[in-house]
């Protein structure tokens, strides 16, 4: 019988210790994101080319008064069809939102709407992701919280769960709505 060298043992146990440090180093940031450098300011540009058959974004809207969610999205994006759902009940509560489809063909965009149902008040394409750029966005999907005079008050770079329309996001809008 063959005898096995303890050496190839080597590389499978370094690679369990590897697995498990990078495993408890995610676990432990607790869903840590990146902070926008854009808490505070002015909202930059929206996205100007609309979805064919859909209402555009006119620029206007970020500061007509209102609060409003701006949501980046796509119809590739998994999570995206997760928050999906929580930006419905948003918007049949009233609150404003305006979608922008982040490099995403048009035509998958819309589709995306049909099926899923359309939250949204009025949409844009980024196919290049220059408008997500200026927004500071690093993925799909973030929501923003725009005050009323069109300031940013949170980011979420996380899809809209149950838990954070409830710990994190209804507590950026009440925040919105004091700034005037």
């Amino acid at each position: 019988m063959a005898r096995i060298s303890p050496l190839v043992l080597i590389p499978p146990v370094a690679f369990a210790a590897l697995a498990g440090l990078f495993a408890a180093g995610m676990l432990r940031g607790g869903g840590q994101e990146l902070p926008s450098a854009l808490i505070g300011q002015p909202a930059p540009a929206l996205a100007e080319a609309p979805l064919p058959g859909l209402p555009g974004l006119d620029p206007a809207v970020l500061a007509d008064g209102n609060v409003k969610l701006v949501n980046f999205f796509a119809s590739w994006c998994a999570p995206c069809r997760v928050e999906h759902p929580n930006l419905k009940v948003l918007a049949d509560e009233g609150i404003p939102i305006y979608g922008i489809a982040y490099k995403d063909d048009p035509a998958h965009s819309t589709a995306f709407l049909e099926e899923l149902g359309n939250p949204y008040e009025a949409t844009g394409q980024d196919p290049d992701g220059r408008t997500a750029v200026n927004w500071g966005v690093y993925g799909v999907p973030e929501t923003f919280v725009v005050a009323g005079d069109g300031t940013i008050v949170a980011r979420m770079a996380n899809p809209v769960t149950p838990d954070l329309l409830e710990t994190r996001l209804r507590p950026a809008l009440a925040e919105a709505e004091r700034i005037e």
